[in-house]
């Protein structure tokens, strides 16, 4: 799979654990010496003869238990639990049970995205067995295909990878439990129906199925598939029909404002839409779902932005703009 560069995180600040201790050790002193000086007042008055007030004793529980807090930073440097004093491991929690401070929720909290990047890269050495048939509710048809390339030789299951890896960023950092039909993690498919099976079985709130199309040259520009009303077998897709299509129109005027693509000229009447019932991942599909055709890879024009890794981030962004749109609605 290509490699691509992403932003290197910041670099992390030096620190000097034996001075910060020092002066955390000495910061504690400071209130611990007055804590024993008010508690001696509190208890023998200023000449030694009697109690001090309420007022005294109070500045001194104060105290000390500012020169507790102190001591306790002073020896969190130290702690196996990474600033903890009490030494629990990252992520466990306050021992009295209390939950680990969260950052803000992001707007898709609680919403459940599946990227299908189509294809595999290694489908190729597996001929027989992505074209074994499986049922697709009406017909059956190939377990996967090994999908198509550019002249040069770029593989559209790389480029599926790719805009899913960034996409998945997208969505994470937005609040979305994102997950994957498959990550380059097996030696080819999923099949067609799997797919579909691992999108219900999350009960995703969207799917979006990731391609690039491989037309004839001067046929450019993206589209979005749609799925038709189809009940046959295991297909029933009359829930999905209608959502679907918002989800696809969504995407479809995102993705056009942040890549700069315009839809297909070779299909949907400049919708960038295009309606099928032969695919069994939309056919069998449960909840909501998509597939994109960011664009043709056997197209000169559609190639060179294929290829750009700076492209495939704003077709990242088209796409996370379109689902956050359709999953905050």
């Amino acid at each position: 799979m290509s490699t691509v560069s992403y932003d290197e995180s910041p670099q992390p600040v030096r620190r000097f654990p034996g001075r910060n201790r020092l002066t955390l050790a000495t910061a504690a002193l400071v209130p611990t010496a007055l804590a024993g000086w008010l508690v001696w007042q509190g208890v023998s008055g200023p000449d030694g003869d009697g109690p001090r007030t309420a007022a005294a004793g109070s500045a001194a529980s104060a105290s000390a238990s500012a020169a507790a807090s102190a001591a306790a930073s002073a020896r969190a440097d130290d702690a196996p639990g990474g600033g903890d004093p009490t030494g629990s491991a990252p992520g466990s929690g306050d021992p009295a049970g209390a939950p680990e401070p969260t950052g803000p929720a992001g707007p898709l909290a609680g919403k459940v995205v599946v990227i299908d990047p189509g294809h595999n890269p290694r489908n190729r050495d597996h001929p027989a067995e992505i074209n074994e048939k499986v049922d697709i509710g009406t017909v059956s048809k190939e377990c996967d295909t090994t999908g198509t390339s550019t002249d040069a030789g770029y593989p559209e299951a790389e480029f599926t990878l790719d805009v899913a890896h960034r996409l998945r960023a997208l969505l994470s950092e937005r609040g979305a439990t994102v997950t994957f039909t498959h990550d380059d993690d097996r030696p080819y498919g999923p099949c067609v129906d799997e797919r579909a099976r691992i999108g219900n079985k999350a009960k995703a709130d969207a799917v979006v199925s990731v391609h690039a199309d491989g037309s004839a040259p001067g046929n450019r520009g993206f589209h979005v598939i749609l799925p038709a009303l189809v009940k046959g077998g295991d297909a029933d897709t009359s829930r999905i029909v209608g959502p679907s299509r918002e989800l696809g129109e969504r995407i479809v005027g995102n993705f056009a404002r942040e890549t700069g693509s315009a839809p297909a000229n070779y299909l949907g009447e400049g919708t960038g839409l295009d309606v099928r019932d032969d695919l069994g991942g939309l056919n069998l599909s449960t909840v909501p779902k998509v597939f994109i055709e960011c664009g043709n890879m056997r197209d000169s024009v559609d190639e060179g932005l294929l290829t750009d890794a700076k492209w495939r981030q704003k077709a990242a962004r088209g796409l996370a703009d379109g689902i956050s749109g359709f999953l905050e609605k």
